[in-house]
């Protein structure tokens, strides 16, 4: 059954690249569209939009509804295989070492770390725009003589070049929003989650914005050129609106502007506020392409606003925030209560907001639990570096109420954890980049207490550089504050710390833990969707897209088929069609969402996921020192526990100097080595680089990075 829905999903996905590859074309225009736009049922119930409905939406939301029982019978599947596998000693097949193969790093760029997949479908995706292109002026160019008056050969032929721009521009939006939306089920069909393809939103952004802009300075030059500036104001009531073109132009802009890394990077607060302008560039991006070419781009649009909305109802709960502790390097560890049915993957992020700081800002962090390690409590680190996160830990240390209010949004991460799967493991981080490599050796250690002849790698390296020998307290955070129930058996680990800017240990630290008190509001985090949230999410993508479609069918054929056929002053008005569109498509999916939202609750409630509030003595602040930091020792911890003692036995720090990447990496010996590399841009090439070179044929590269 899982195969078959492979394959229809392929068919599906396939049969809507055909089309958008069709598109440009004279087959489309001269014999597709007339023959499905002529029948009488498109043209009484969607006003020709129905072709575009039939071609360019249905096959996506198919695919995502579809996608969600997939991925339901999936998970079940891949937890029992992944059992399974960690009992075996099997080893990876020519097919997984050839997938390997096209997974490793091809260009290293400014663009970011391209493996071999991804420029086979970058080349292929800029190849699709070069031939829509061409085809959209080839087609347009055979109808350039017919001119108007006054206006020569070369300047209809620029309008066109303009105009085609544009029209490529809309292909590049097809594919926006699927990298955003965090919850969707089209990118763990191929493998993929948000935070890894934010960088294909930012590739496509920067594309789109490209033919956007030159889209509008084409047309502006070539109104300047025929005296005809005037059409700038022109809101047509039978064609698009050239106005909402611009404001949706300089909304783009001014996201686009803000977007590139240095302002990024510096004035993170000036990025974020300007990317919620995204919310009026749709809205009057639509009113300029009208309802044609926003059936193209819908089904992106309408899965972002579906979890977008999710996320919107989840942040509504106050999370029940337990402890946090405090690292002497400026770092917190927030402890949160979650209920027990809350699965989530080593690498998962979560998002955070604390109203108190701001109420619109929301930051993403690596969560380091482990969902079957740590089965009622999630924790998750933040870095002390810019002006919300030194807030937070200013009102964390100065709390005198023990209480702090913490919405959340999450965790999102990958659906499997591929990386037990490698004989060896080295895993290489620079300063707060080794966050997500404490989840994945809190996951390696519940794999080795939970079944002694689990299939775990049989070495495991971890390297972490760090600038000062305060940020050294990370490493008291790879075990769980509450320590593991059982000693860690047969975990061949070693740790290689570097300080870069210290030549000498430290005389001493200091942690301090910090308890709350939470509030019968705050409850334990929760899936948004309860148990089976895939089954729940694909009955909201079918439910919420169906509802749209008949809607908007009725909302046709009683009222604006009509009037348009009885009509003496001329049609109905061609911008009334996009906004009841726009606001059929929000109806739909605010509605059902919530109605599933409140039902889950309920189940919820009544089943006692959400639970009482447990009473909680109000403590004062808990300072406990860490004992001092000799090299070879385990930092900061409580080295009285047998694990603690493990860890620290297999710890070296070195002082006043860099770790040589490439000598520990060529000198891997075993045959299949995964290498996974967090931290500084810098940090991640070079490692890419290396494991990308010839001698490095048993290294298979992976990057995590959560650079927005």
């Amino acid at each position: 059954m899982r195969n078959l829905m492979m394959a229809i999903l392929l068919v599906a996905f396939v049969g809507w690249l055909l089309n958008w590859v069709l598109l440009p074309t004279k087959v489309y225009r001269d014999s597709w569209r007339p023959s499905l736009s002529s029948t009488n049922f498109n043209s009484a119930y969607f006003e020709g939009q129905g072709t575009n409905l039939l071609l360019f939406s249905f096959p996506v939301m198919f695919m995502a509804g579809l996608g969600c029982v997939y991925l339901h019978f999936h998970t079940n599947k891949l937890e029992k295989k992944e059992k399974a596998f960690s009992s075996s000693s099997s080893k990876r097949t020519g097919k997984g070492k050839f997938f390997s193969f096209l997974r490793r790093p091809r260009v290293i760029s400014p663009l970011g770390i391209v493996t071999g997949v991804e420029l086979a479908f970058l080349t292929m995706f800029v190849a699709l725009l070069v031939w829509s292109l061409a085809n959209y002026l080839h087609r347009s160019f055979g109808h350039s003589h017919k001119l108007k008056h006054g206006i020569k050969p070369w300047q209809v032929k620029f309008r066109i070049v303009a105009l085609m721009l544009g029209y490529v521009g809309n292909i590049c939006w097809a594919f926006l929003f699927f990298p955003v939306a965090r919850g969707s089920s089209l990118l763990p069909l191929i493998g993929l989650n948000s935070e890894s393809s934010i960088k294909y939103h930012i590739w496509l952004g920067h594309i789109s914005n490209t033919l956007f802009t030159l889209h509008g300075i084409g047309y502006i030059v070539y109104w300047a050129m025929t005296n005809k500036l005037s059409e700038m104001l022109e809101w047509s009531r039978t064609w698009v609106s050239n106005v909402a073109g611009e404001i949706a132009l300089v909304m783009a802009l001014a996201m686009w502007a803000t977007s590139f890394a240095p302002i990024r990077r510096r004035m993170f607060e000036v990025f974020y506020y300007a990317h919620h302008l995204y919310v009026l560039f749709i809205f009057f991006y639509v009113l300029h392409v009208g309802v044609d070419f926003m059936c193209t781009v819908l089904p992106g649009i309408f899965l972002f606003l579906i979890d977008r909305y999710l996320r919107f109802l989840q942040s509504q709960r106050k999370a029940r925030l337990v402890s946090a502790r405090l690292l002497p390097c400026g770092s917190v560890e927030l402890n949160f209560s979650k209920c027990q049915g809350l699965q989530y993957s080593p690498t998962s992020i979560m998002f955070i907001n604390v109203p108190t700081i701001s109420k619109l800002q929301w930051h993403p962090f690596t969560v380091i639990s482990n969902s079957n390690l740590e089965p009622d409590e999630l924790s998750l680190v933040v870095k002390c570096l810019g002006s919300w996160s030194q807030k937070l830990s200013q009102q964390i240390s100065t709390s005198a109420d023990h209480r702090l209010e913490v919405s959340v949004e999450g965790p999102y991460g990958p659906v499997s954890s591929h990386f037990l799967r490698h004989e060896a493991l080295v895993l290489i981080s620079g300063g707060s980049g080794i966050t997500p490599f404490i989840s994945i050796i809190r996951e390696i250690i519940f794999q080795s207490s939970s079944n002694p002849n689990s299939q775990i790698p049989s070495q495991i390296l971890l390297i972490c550089a760090f600038k000062n020998s305060a940020d050294l307290a990370m490493l008291d955070l790879l075990l769980p504050a509450g320590g593991t129930p059982h000693p860690i058996p047969d975990l061949n680990l070693q740790i290689e710390a570097y300080i870069t800017r210290e030549i000498e240990p430290p005389a001493a630290a200091r942690i301090r833990t910090k308890r709350f008190n939470p509030t019968r509001s705050d409850l334990p985090i929760a899936s948004n969707l309860g148990p089976n949230p895939w089954l729940w999410l694909g009955a909201i993508v079918v439910s919420s897209f169906s509802i749209f479609v008949v809607l908007l069918a009725v909302l046709t054929r009683l009222y604006i088929y009509p009037i348009d056929r009885n009509a003496r002053d001329g049609s109905f008005h061609y911008s009334f069609f996009v906004l009841f569109d726009v606001f059929l498509a929000c109806t739909s999916v605010l509605t059902v969402s919530s109605a599933v939202f409140i039902l889950r609750k309920k189940q919820r409630g009544s089943g006692g996921e959400g639970g009482r509030v447990k009473s909680l003595e109000m403590e004062m602040e808990v300072v406990s020192p860490s004992p001092p930091r000799p090299a070879g020792s385990f930092v900061g911890g409580e080295v009285e526990s047998v694990p603690a003692r493990q860890v620290a036995e297999a710890t070296k720090v070195h002082y006043g100097r860099r770790p040589d990447l490439e000598g520990i990496l060529l000198g891997c010996q075993a045959s299949e080595v995964g290498v996974m590399a967090c931290g500084p841009r810098s940090l991640r090439h070079e490692v890419a680089r290396i494991c990308s070179s010839g001698p490095a044929q048993n290294l298979h590269f992976e990057s995590i990075s959560f650079n927005w």
